[in-house]
Formats: C-alpha cells, sequence, structure tokens
C-alpha cells in the first residue's frame, strides 16, 4: 500500500490491532527470519575510502546472521547476560554492525558518540555499568583507541576491551603501511580492570549457531546517550518491541528486498541504528555505508553522486547539512535510480529544498523522531503531499497530541494552536525512557504520552509543525547541545553575573552556538577574551560559541531567569541582517515577532529590493521571514 496521506495511515491501522500484526518478539528472531528468506541479498556494504572505484566488502543476510550470532556468544562468553551492558565506541563499519546487533541479543547494547571526549565517554560507561566496551585498535588520522584507554581508565566496571583493526579494509600498499605508522597506545597495560583483545579473532573462536537461549519476549536491548556533554548524561532506554516497530515501519511502507540505501550516518545515532538498519533488516533491503565517518569521510561529498551511481542506489538517507554540501558538487553521475531523499535531525531551509529537487529531480521526505521514543513519529507522505517545512502525518500506530499544561492539568490544544509535542507509539517505553527513574517523573501527560520538549500544532490536514523546543537544546547540524554547559562555562568567568546560550540561526548547520552575557558591576572584558575562555572551558568542541554579545543587562522574567525569547530575537536580527549586508542588499530586519503557528517570525523592511533577492539570501535559514506589513 502506498502511504499518501491520513486515509493511508488510517486504512493500516483498521487492517488490526498493531499487537496482532505477525512480527517476531525479538531482534535475534527479525534477523533470523530475514537471513532464511534472502540468505545470499546483499545486505551490508562498507568501503572505508570514498572513491568510486575503491575497496568494498559486502555480506550477505546470511552472513550477517552468523556474524551477529558469533558476537552474542563471544559476549555471553564475556559474561554478558540479557541486563548486562556492552558498549561500543566505534566509526561506522560492519564490525560496528556486529557489536550493535551481537550487542542487543546477548543483552543491552550501548553505542557510544566517539566524537565526545574521554570524560564524557567514561561518564557514560559509568552510567551504564557497561562491562564490555568495543573500540578501535589504534590507527592513522583518528584519537578514538586512546580517548577509550583514558575512558576505561575511569569506569571501573568495563572487565574487556575488543579492539577492531580497520587495517583489513585497506588495499596495498596503504594496507602494509598502516602497521609502520600505526600510534602507540601507551598505558593500556596499567588498565588492570580490562583485558584487551582483538575482537575479529575472538569472534572467529565462536559457532555460528547461537550457544544459549534467545529471549522470550520483549525486554531492554539498547542504551542510547543523549547528549552527554556534561557529567550526567540521559540514557534511553529502547525496548525491542520499539526497535521492531521502526523495523516494520520501514519495511512495510518504504523499502523491499530490491531496494540500495545510502546511509553516510554515524551508528551511534538512532537514525542510522534504528531508522535505517531495522528497516533492512525486516525487508531484506540492502544498506551502504561510505568511510568511517560518513558524510565527515574524505571525499565522500565529492564522490557522493558517484557513489549513488555505483550501487545504484533507490534511497538516499541524508540531514540538512549535508543536503547543503552536496548542492555545492557537480551532479557527475547517474542518480536515476534515486527515488527520494529522506532528511532528518533538524528542520530544512524551504530555499535548500526547492534546490535540491530542482536540481536533482529526487524528492525530499523530512520526517520527525527523537531517541526518547525509540525514534520514528511522523513523516511527509513520500507518495503524498509534501508541506513544507513541516513533519508530515504521524506513522499508523503512533499517537501525537499537541498538549498544554495549565493550572488544572494538561489540555489537549486545538487544530493549529501550539502546544507541547506528546507522543505514544510502541517506541515509548512509558514511565521508564530513561534509565535513571527520577528522570522520568513529569516525562508523561495520560500515563503514555512522552512529552517531547518540542512545541508544535496538527494543522487541519493532520500534519504536524515545530515551531520551537521547550528543552532550549541547541541543534548544531542534528547534534544536540546543552546550552547549560557553555553558560555555566561562562559563569566561571570572574567578570560575568549571567549568561544565556542559544542557537543563533545558520544556513549550513541550522544552529550554531552563540552567547549573551551581563557583565558584574564595575567589571571590564571584552567579547573576544569571553571566546577565548569559552575555548577552554567548554570540553564539547560543537559546543563553543560562534559569537559573543555584551549586553547592560540580559531580559529576564520576573523570577529572574533569563528570558531567551529575546535573546533570540537579538540574534535572528543580527545574523539576518549580516546575510543581508554581504550580499549588498539594502533589505534590513526591523522586527522579529512571535507568530502564533510559526514561532519566531523576522519581519524585512525591502527598501526597493525584490521578494526573490530577499529570499534567495534568507531562504537559506529555518526561521521565517516576511515582509513588514503596510502602515
Amino acid at each position: 500500500m502506498a502511504f499518501a496521506g491520513i486515509d493511508d495511515r488510517n486504512a493500516i491501522e483498521n487492517e488490526m490491532p498493531y499487537d496482532q500484526r505477525d512480527l517476531p518478539a525479538t531482534l535475534y528472531g527479525l534477523l533470523s527470519r530475514t537471513a532464511a528468506k534472502f540468505p545470499n541479498n546483499n545486505a551490508v556494504s562498507y568501503q572505508i575510502q570514498s572513491g568510486a572505484t575503491d575497496k568494498a566488502e559486502t555480506l550477505s543476510w546470511a552472513q550477517v546472521k552468523d556474524k551477529t550470532t558469533q558476537a552474542a556468544n563471544l559476549f555471553r562468553a564475556l559474561g554478558i547476560g540479557e541486563k548486562d551492558v556492552v558498549a561500543y565506541v566505534l566509526p561506522n563499519c560492519h564490525e560496528t554492525i556486529f557489536a550493535l546487533l551481537g550487542g542487543a541479543v546477548a543483552g543491552i547494547v550501548n553505542p557510544i558518540n566517539p566524537l565526545l571526549e574521554p570524560e564524557q565517554i567514561a561518564s557514560i560507561l559509568r552510567e551504564t555499568n557497561a562491562k564490555v566496551v568495543v573500540t578501535l585498535r589504534p590507527f592513522p588520522k583518528t584519537d578514538v583507541a586512546q580517548k577509550v584507554a583514558e575512558a576505561v581508565r575511569h569506569a571501573p566496571n568495563v572487565n574487556t576491551v575488543l579492539e577492531v583493526d580497520l587495517n583489513r579494509y585497506l588495499s596495498p600498499p596503504k594496507s602494509w603501511i598502516v602497521p609502520l605508522i600505526r600510534p602507540k597506545l601507551e598505558g593500556k597495560e596499567k588498565i588492570a580492570h580490562a583485558d584487551y583483545k582483538n575482537f575479529n579473532k575472538e569472534l572467529d573462536k565462536q559457532p555460528t549457531t547461537l550457544n544459549f537461549a534467545d529471549s522470550d519476549g520483549d525486554r531492554v536491548a539498547c542504551y542510547f546517550h543523549t547528549g552527554g556533554t556534561t557529567g550526567m548524561p540521559k540514557v534511553a532506554q529502547h525496548k525491542y518491541s520499539g526497535m521492531i516497530y521502526n523495523g516494520w515501519l520501514g519495511s512495510r511502507l518504504l523499502f523491499t528486498e530490491e531496494d540500495n540505501i545510502m546511509c553516510p550516518l554515524p551508528l551511534f545515532h538512532v537514525f542510522a541504528c534504528h531508522v535505517i538498519l531495522m528497516p533492512t533488516i525486516a525487508s531484506g533491503a540492502h544498506v551502504v555505508f561510505p568511510t568511517p565517518q560518513g558524510y565527515r569521510g574524505e571525499g565522500v561529498f565529492d564522490n557522493f553522486w558517484k557513489l549513488i551511481e555505483r550501487w545504484k542506489i533507490t534511497f538516499i538517507i541524508t540531514v540538512p547539512t549535508a543536503i547543503s554540501a552536496k548542492m555545492q558538487r557537480p551532479i557527475d553521475a547517474d542518480v536515476s535510480t534515486v527515488k527520494t531523499a529522506f532528511s532528518g535531525s533538524a528542520p530544512l531551509p524551504i530555499e535548500l529544498f526547492r534546490r535540491f529537487e530542482k536540481a536533482t529531480g529526487i524528492s525530499i521526505v523530512e520526517g520527525y523522531g527523537l531517541t526518547e521514543a525509540t525514534c520514528l513519529v511522523s513523516c511527509n507522505p513520500p507518495s503524498g503531499e509534501k508541506k513544507i517545512g513541516s513533519t508530515g502525518i504521524p506513522f499508523p500506530y503512533t499517537d501525537v497530541k499537541i498538549v498544554k499544561g495549565t493550572a488544572d492539568g494538561p489540555v489537549e490544544s486545538a487544530e493549529d494552536e501550539i502546544g507541547e509535542i506528546c507522543v505514544s507509539n510502541p517506541g515509548v517505553y512509558a514511565g521508564h525512557t530513561y534509565t535513571e527513574a527520577a528522570k522520568n517523573t513529569d516525562l508523561y501527560y495520560f500515563d503514555k504520552y512522552l512529552r517531547t520538549g518540542d512545541l508544535g500544532r496538527i494543522d487541519g490536514d493532520g500534519y504536524l509543525w515545530i515551531t520551537g523546543r521547550a528543552k532550549d537544546l541547541i541543534i548544531r547540524g542534528g547534534h544536540n547541545i546543552d546550552p547549560a554547559e557553555i553558560e555555566e562555562a561562562l559563569l566561571g568567568h570572574e567578570a560575568v553575573a549571567f549568561a544565556g546560550a542559544i542557537g543563533q540561526p545558520d544556513a549550513h548547520a541550522g544552529e550554531l552556538p552563540c552567547a549573551f552575557v551581563e557583565l558584574v558591576d564595575g567589571a571590564s572584558v571584552t567579547p573576544e577574551e569571553l571566546m577565548a575562555f569559552c575555548k577552554l572551558h567548554v570540553h564539547e568542541r560543537a559546543a563553543i560559541p560562534k559569537h559573543m554579545t555584551i549586553l547592560d543587562e540580559l531580559p529576564k522574567t520576573a523570577v529572574g531567569k533569563v528570558f531567551k525569547p529575546d535573546l533570540r530575537r537579538n540574534a535572528i536580527t543580527r545574523v539576518y541582517n549580516d546575510a543581508l549586508l554581504k550580499s549588498g542588499l539594502a533589505a534590513r530586519v526591523e522586527n522579529v515577532i512571535d507568530d502564533k503557528k510559526r514561532g519566531l517570525v523576522a519581519q524585512v523592511e525591502a527598501n526597493g529590493i525584490s521578494d526573490d533577492k530577499i529570499a534567495r539570501v534568507l531562504g537559506g535559514f529555518t526561521r521565517p521571514w516576511e515582509l513588514m506589513p503596510s502602515a
């Protein structure tokens, strides 16, 4: 059945209740079913370099099942039971998939972002009580192994570190050179509580038949950290049922065993793990992961269209920052096999949407999901009307309510009325979203609807629109940044009395962190000095502010809290006017209003400049704009 709108969604729901669908109860059951149906079909492909003729390794579904089985057996042999944790800190490669799937079959798997600093990785390892860590063997041009060694030193529960050597993916002469220039991992012998072993060698010792009983039903199988930029990460719990629901959605609505999916997204993130890998397992489709860093990999954007042609890709998985980068390269290959590009993680600017579709002839489908819901919530219908700027309609069996908190309790909002987006579906583990019980307090409305912290509305056609974030998170290219980390660092400066951090609009990343400060009476410091201070004291590189503003007084609420909507108005005005000035246009933002449906909207005085010229400059930003109303 096509997925073209609300009627199709409702028709699927009316076929039967979700819990009556013929779906395996466990991940291993789902993988086994697909491997039995399509044993020799291509399942996953990986190439460590980005060239269209570079060496690649492709595994069949039978091989993926065998490797997953070996990994699960290995983890059980290392003491991992159903409630024990296997963490992995890895770039993309086939071993990352084995660690993910095998860890979730044997126990609970905990993917960790390898770009985090050692203290952040250690904090997550302690929070999840991980016993086994799978990570890189030292390799040129990456410090993942060194960071993990330092993290393990401060995570006493870890007893085994399994190393993956990426050298096996290289061809001569590079594969000959790596052993000669491989960095030394100093001090790992001093980590008395952890044994270091070769992951692939240990896998090869294990049988390809599961040597323990698979779980007899649904259970927690994954821990995904949200943030990790401070010493107190939130860890979301994902059950088999949520993972399988994401898989079922993709296989029912989008993918078949004949599809080839390009996914240059990291396998520590729910987008790649649940939204892409689970549907490929459910459908028998083929997914390609180019380079360890995905879109960040050397040459990926330059070679992207040729990779599409090489693998005869039918679906592209992307994010707004990657779409922007692709538009700066010529389409130098045959991309006629592509049916659709899916964009998530952050809002897509309207102008970028239009430029991509015009240049490629490929339709973009925007969607919405979040880690706390095991991911998928809604998307623009692939076969129906795509409302640019909306996140589409809720998926089958996903119930979205827009709720306002009032003195008399939560109240459901009317059509087109803004409130908090709240979600109930098979991916929401109501009452137990986070590992730490206290973090689940006040997280739900009506006992089952997860409060996302996002503000939005549902229009008359049932489309969901996101208008803001109650949580104040800064989303830089799909990466969540907690403004508290920036603010706490700035408040450590002797001249700073108050600090407020927000995301300022950016045409490439969606948002970039910026900060506003109010100084102590009589103190003197320059924005440049404060920026330098942040480089030393903001631990996550992505969170370092890109702009610093010193105000005589920060706007505050009646109870003395920094009032961030006024800071956002300030940043929108500054950024948009800078962009107009650099483009040589006399138009200027004169006001930023809070629109009931669209959130903050920049009002522009055209000064004789045409709408089209202004749109070419401001259309690249996610926040909307309009011309000043006539007097």
